[in-house]
């Protein structure tokens, strides 16, 4: 237990320093097109949790109200609960999802202003219409076990393919032996992690 607190403490200092690091990227984690993606590889499990804006995933980011926007959003929740089908690992790693957690986060402009998150009103949100002031997020948790983790040498991201507002991953992994950040977009959509296992 205390070796899983430390690992989550790891990813959470190593995704801040990333994105301190990276000046391009003043609209932190809630920039349309870029989500953020943490791996935390130790023992035989995998964790993994992805943060990415409303807008990559459904194309939107105000509350779903009509029938057709409701039915996007659970469409969206069901392909975020298979991330085996999204973050596809070499299958002789012998992968399976233990857990998988599926919710959409939202906040007003003014929780966003309360929380000092720099915010640039483009046109997606003109395109919104009246729900301008209105940000969301799909937040992801999943557990994997592995019959073989010395196996996983990449990461491939069909994530692309099932959401293609979605331009960018920052990729934190973490393992037992190692610690790196990738950028992953879908012309660069596969990373390389050997040697760090």
């Amino acid at each position: 237990m205390i070796r899983a607190i430390s690992v989550t403490a790891a990813i959470l200092a190593l995704s801040a320093a990333y994105a301190a690091a990276e000046p391009v990227r003043q609209l932190g984690p809630h920039q349309h097109g870029h989500g953020t993606l943490n791996l935390a590889i130790e023992g035989l499990t995998v964790q993994m949790e992805l943060e990415v804006p409303g807008a990559d995933i459904v194309g939107f980011e105000y509350e779903a109200a009509s029938a057709d926007d409701q039915a996007k959003v659970k469409a969206a929740e069901d392909k975020l609960a298979q991330p085996l089908a999204l973050f596809v690992l070499p299958r002789n790693a012998g992968c399976k999802v233990t857990s998988a957690k599926v919710v959409v986060a939202r906040e007003s402009e003014e929780d966003h202003d309360a929380h000092e998150h720099a915010h640039e009103h483009d046109a997606a949100h003109a395109e919104a219409g009246g729900h301008e002031a209105e940000h969301s997020e799909f937040h992801a948790k999943y557990a994997l076990s592995c019959s073989d983790v010395a196996a996983i040498t990449t990461i491939s991201f069909p994530y692309f393919d099932a959401f293609p507002n979605s331009e960018e991953l920052a990729v934190t992994l973490i393992t037992e032996k190692s610690q790196k950040v990738f950028d992953v977009d879908r012309e660069h959509a596969l990373i390389d992690i050997r040697g760090m296992m």
